[in-house]
């Protein structure tokens, strides 16, 4: 699966929408995932609206590039989907949904980053503000797509042999 080995962070788009079919496409890559216990507690904002998109990119110091994308996903956990109480499974579901975005956005010809939101305390309260989410809706992530503009998804070998340990350290 070449997009594994081509992906990069995309950071700057055109101004060309990304049309609705490939926005369904990106959804159901992301809710293909694997997930604890098939518990899939993921939830999807979509935000294409350009005013939104501006304030959205106040809500982390390190989202101000959202405010060029045409599309950007907010990915949130439901916590009534979340099956073992206390468990933080939940966490690992969102980020394979997070990578299967970002993996079946370079297979249709787009660009994405990952900005991450549960990193710190201050961004999913933000998030929750900013769309008024409910207490059991727990930001994670927002993840901008669209088409490049002056970077691509090409090849860089990020492999190190010194990181692979077989059988012991």
């Amino acid at each position: 699966m070449q997009e594994i080995f081509n992906r990069r962070s995309i950071r700057k788009f055109t101004d060309q929408p990304v049309e609705p079919e490939k926005i369904d496409k990106l959804l159901r890559a992301a809710m293909q995932a694997p997930s604890a216990v098939n518990q899939q507690p993921w939830e999807f904002i979509v935000v294409q609206d350009k005013e939104r998109l501006e304030k959205l990119s106040q809500t982390s110091p390190y989202a101000k590039l959202i405010a060029g994308s045409p599309l950007t996903f907010v990915l949130v956990a439901n916590k009534h989907d979340i099956k073992v109480p206390g468990a933080l499974g939940w966490e690992e579901d969102m980020g394979a949904a997070a990578q299967n975005i970002l993996l079946e956005a370079v297979h249709l010809g787009l660009g994405g980053v990952w900005l991450g939101v549960a990193t710190t305390e201050i961004v999913p309260k933000n998030i929750t503000a900013f769309f008024d989410l409910p207490d059991y809706i727990l930001p994670f992530a927002m993840i901008s797509i669209g088409y490049p503009d002056g970077q691509e998804n090409k090849f860089v070998d990020r492999y190190k042999e010194e990181k692979v340990h077989y059988e012991k350290w």
